[in-house]
């Protein structure tokens, strides 16, 4: 009598029909329960951020209240204060060193003017605007090598020979060359040296009065340490005019 194989099979076969039968009710709940973590991920998160908005309300407002005050105190009281402390220790300087003459306003001690008159001392050649424009401080930016440059030097050399022949002295750099700002009020004692006898023979006046009022608005060194001699242009032409009447 053979053995009969049929009953393991039979038996393979129920079982897996229960694993069928059971599992669609298992895979149910495993999704429910599923589902609920998530939910409860979520809940989690939003409590979460709920939490968070909560801890950040309290904070909000001390930080309104600091930029307020900072706002007070740097945007107003502060310039306020630093106003008043410069009109009452430094008025001249904090108004813009203003230069007035006769009662008229001639200008500002602190920035350069034209000055093409034979009688007047000149200043330095300028680039801002159409030549000491106020509203557009700037240099030539011209480099070493730009012909430009050297055409503007030779033309500045031609101009202040045409003015005093008679004068076979170097030319100073300053007066054929360009300040940074084009705006500067100042020239070196030796540029304006170079021009007393011009000065001196056109207002009919000696080269030691030209001197001498030279020498009063010679400006020294920054606590004798800084920056290089200097005299103000305007300064010594206001001084010029209120020494003799030009010829």
């Amino acid at each position: 009598m053979q053995p009969n194989k049929s009953m393991p099979l039979n038996n393979s076969v129920q079982s897996n029909n229960v694993i069928q039968s059971i599992s669609p009710v298992d895979s149910k709940y495993h999704q429910a329960d599923e589902k609920k973590a998530d939910e409860n991920n979520l809940s989690a998160s939003d409590n979460s951020i709920l939490d968070n908005s909560t801890a950040r309300m309290p904070m909000l407002k001390p930080a309104l209240l600091l930029f307020i005050a900072l706002a007070l105190i740097l945007g107003l009281c502060y310039p306020l204060l630093m106003t008043g402390v410069a009109q009452v220790t430094m008025a001249d300087k904090a108004n813009g060193s203003l230069v007035e003459h006769n009662g008229s306003l001639v200008g500002s001690a602190l920035i350069g003017q034209r000055f093409d008159q034979p009688e007047y001392l000149w200043t330095r050649p300028s680039a801002a605007g159409d030549g000491y424009d106020a509203a557009q401080s700037s240099g030539s930016n011209l480099g070493p090598l730009n012909p430009e440059l050297v055409t503007g030097v030779d033309a500045q050399v031609q101009r202040l020979k045409a003015a005093d022949p008679q004068n076979t002295a170097p030319i100073p750099l300053d007066l054929v060359t360009m300040s940074g700002s084009g705006l500067d009020p100042h020239i070196s004692p030796a540029a304006a040296e170079w021009q007393v006898s011009r000065v001196a023979r056109i207002r009919g006046i000696s080269a030691e009065q030209v001197q001498t009022a030279i020498d009063e608005h010679t400006e020294a060194r920054q606590f004798n340490l800084f920056g290089e001699p200097r005299v103000n242009v305007l300064a010594v032409n206001l001084a010029l005019d209120e020494m003799a009447v030009v010829k």
